[in-house]
């Protein structure tokens, strides 16, 4: 009698089932199906390659060569190829603006306006009362008008293109005097004189980085000068022996000159913020009635829109922008401009901003809100982290982002993870385990602890956290 095998057959890789086979064999027809012929004979021949080096060291075995385990194996390939690359997250962080999580989250008129935008033909540049072609703006610059006080308004991809694009049609070839305390970079390190030397404008600057006069920029207007440009520094604050020119004062120097007079608000708020006990920013109306000819903003900061660069001012300078060639290069799609104006419309009831803006909601939420959710998260939390890591309710402080009131800290509340001493436990194995559930979580590493900041996590959204906590794997 043959002695009975101890251990997995061993398999050559004469033994690998060829390609042809495989597509044709059952094990195979629902992968097929799914995920189309393509698709499925490319990671099945990337898979058989694999299997030749083990084959040939005699480390394959025949078990690992059954169609079913074949398949099982290209499923999961399939399935990773095919998840989509941006995905959902929990913002953790304490930041609510967060450029590298997109920003402002849309509230629901926003989502379905966007919806319904990209489920049926729109009337995007269709003037329906005079049933000819009209222009894109119209659909929001009524809006814009109205709720910042300014004559004209458009809108492109974003706020450095707005600037681009006024630079390049109000100031080509000629002189734009700004404060050298203003010449501001913004994330990604794109900076203010980079963006004038692309519109082709000169750059002069006045009075010094700390202290900035009046008189600074009536001393450099000459007859080349084309702009006097204002830039609020809403990505850092300088603090101590300071001084800068107001808008009221920059517009009376501009119009005793005859020239105009831009200012880049960037965050770009629509309403006073303190109503909500919030720190306090300039607003567009506000510097519209200071004098400013021109003014820029962004939507997605904290008016609480989609990505896009926002313009007003007067009528003639937003006309001669409109038609500038950059104008059409720049200009946004149906998807932005649907998401612009329902959000636009949510802020003619000012009253009702807090709940229905989101990204104002999530500023607003209240400290024993976020205290009681920690309460309840805390053994949810902890069980999930295992005994290596000790997780507390704790007191935080969280910031609005992409470079709105960067000095300024909104009292929060979450949970601190940290690491037990002389146990096995790292904190950034836990930050990428995070990384790793099928949502992801992202907190914020300080201190040697990992902060989860529950600001941005709305009730609704608190038992998706918390089931998906099972999928944890340290």
């Amino acid at each position: 009698m043959e002695a009975p095998v101890t251990g997995p057959t061993r398999a050559s890789a004469a033994d690998i089932p060829s390609l042809d086979r495989l597509l044709n064999a059952s094990s195979f027809a629902s992968l097929i199906e799914r995920y189309g012929r393509t698709q499925v004979t490319s990671v099945l021949r990337a898979y058989l390659d694999t299997l030749r080096p083990p084959a040939l060291s005699g480390a394959l075995t025949q078990a690992s060569l059954a169609d079913d385990a074949i398949a099982a194996a290209v499923e999961s390939m399939l399935i990773e190829a095919s998840r989509p690359r941006m995905r959902q997250v929990f913002n953790l962080t304490g930041t609510v603006l967060h450029t590298n999580l997109g920003r402002a989250v849309l509230p629901e008129e926003a989502v379905r306006a966007v919806v319904q935008a990209l489920t049926a033909p729109v009337n995007l540049e269709f003037d329906l009362s005079a049933g000819k072609r009209g222009d894109r703006d119209s659909l929001v610059d009524e809006l814009l008008c109205e709720l910042t006080g300014a004559e004209a308004a458009t809108v492109v991809n974003n706020n450095a293109a707005a600037v681009l694009l006024m630079l390049s049609t109000l100031a080509h070839r000629r002189e734009v005097v700004i404060s050298r305390g203003e010449l501001i970079e913004i994330g990604g390190a794109f900076r203010m004189p980079d963006i004038m030397r692309q519109a082709g404008a000169k750059l002069v600057e006045v009075g010094t980085t700390n202290r900035t006069h009046p008189a600074d920029y009536a001393q450099a207007v000459n007859p080349r000068t084309a702009l006097l440009l204002k830039v609020h520094t809403s990505n850092y604050a300088i603090s101590g022996f300071t001084g800068s020119v107001s808008v009221d004062e920059l517009a009376e120097l501009g119009r005793a000159h005859s020239i105009p007079v831009a200012v880049d608000l960037g965050s770009g708020s629509l309403v006073d913020l303190s109503r909500w006990h919030l720190p306090k920013e300039p607003t567009v109306r506000e510097t519209v009635e200071g004098g400013a000819d021109v003014v820029t903003f962004s939507g997605d900061k904290l008016l609480g829109g989609p990505q896009a660069g926002l313009v007003v001012g007067r009528r003639d300078l937003i006309s001669k922008l409109k038609k500038h060639p950059l104008k059409r290069a720049l200009r946004v799609g149906k998807l932005t401009l649907a998401a612009l104006e329902a959000v636009l419309r949510i802020y003619r009831a000012p009253e009702l901003l807090d709940d229905r803006l989101t990204a104002l909601r999530l500023l607003t939420r209240a400290p024993a809100a976020m205290h009681a959710q920690a309460t309840r998260l805390h053994p949810v939390v902890q069980r999930a982290v295992g005994n290596a890591y000790d997780v507390a309710p704790a007191q935080m402080f969280s910031q609005i982002g992409s470079g709105a009131l960067p000095v300024d800290q909104l009292p929060s509340y979450g949970l601190r993870i940290k690491p037990i001493k002389g146990k096995r436990a790292s904190v950034v194995r836990l930050s990428s385990a995070l990384h790793a559930l099928p949502r992801p979580v992202i907190g914020r590493i300080a201190e040697k602890a990992l902060w989860l900041d529950l600001r941005c996590l709305e009730n609704a959204e608190e038992a998706a956290f918390a089931a998906q906590l099972d999928d944890l794997h340290l």
